[in-house]
């Protein structure tokens, strides 16, 4: 999912596309083809409200995000979607974007392979008294016996597994910073599900664009 998502007003509705012509923008002369909206064939024009702007991507490198809550599919962005079965992974930061994630191989340590995720940083830049902690904390917990290889098809049986894993370590940082512990149904309820839905929304614009060169949401 490379291409950048832009969305504009025209016509009564909302319509989002991979690219707009820098025409639409300056006063166009009778030399010069015009862009022609999708939906009413009319040309673009735009009022200072209306003009294109960039859709925000969902998913980050998370090798570059710090001390975060990251979200993948070995089968890509798109499976992401509230709409998929496919088994997810999940995975936790160190203040330098090395991803420690639980597998059937015990934690790993990952410098790649996690460019394009759902990323929920959980310690602000400038608490440096914490990322440094946040890092010495992640290492410490990572070799502990419960997150051996022998160990993963039990924690799958109860449910646990990667997003134990993780989540675990963040209620130990939580308890050493003073707040209180969450539970797996917190901890996706405030952090997980909203940015879920912001996902699958943007997923569902980004493939109909595929198909059809436009996703149009009229208003009501």
């Amino acid at each position: 999912m490379d291409q950048t998502v832009i969305k504009y007003r025209h016509c009564g509705r909302d319509i989002y596309s991979f690219s707009c012509s820098p025409y639409s923008f300056t006063q166009q002369t009778d030399d010069v083809d015009r862009s022609e909206c999708p939906i009413c064939h009319q040309t673009l024009t735009f009022g200072l409200l209306d003009a294109p702007v960039t859709l925000t991507c969902p998913f980050m490198n998370a090798h570059q995000v710090s001390c975060a809550f990251v979200i993948g599919s070995v089968h890509g962005p798109s499976y992401l979607g509230e709409w998929h079965d496919t088994e997810i992974h999940v995975g936790v930061s160190n203040s330098e974007g090395l991803v420690y994630n639980y597998t059937l191989s015990g934690v790993q340590r990952d410098d790649r392979g996690w460019e394009q995720c759902v990323c929920v940083q959980l310690v602000p830049p400038w608490r440096h008294d914490l990322r440094e902690s946040w890092d010495r904390e992640l290492e410490e917990f990572s070799v502990l016996a419960e997150w051996v290889s022998e160990r993963f098809d039990e924690e799958r049986e109860f449910g646990s597994c990667c997003y134990g894993f993780a989540l675990t370590f963040i209620n130990r940082m939580r308890s050493l910073d003073g707040k209180v512990s969450l539970s797996r149904d917190e901890f996706t309820g405030s952090y997980i599900l909203p940015r879920m839905k912001t996902v699958s929304t943007y997923i569902k614009i980004y493939h109909t664009i595929l198909q059809h060169g436009f996703y149009k949401l009229d208003h009501t």
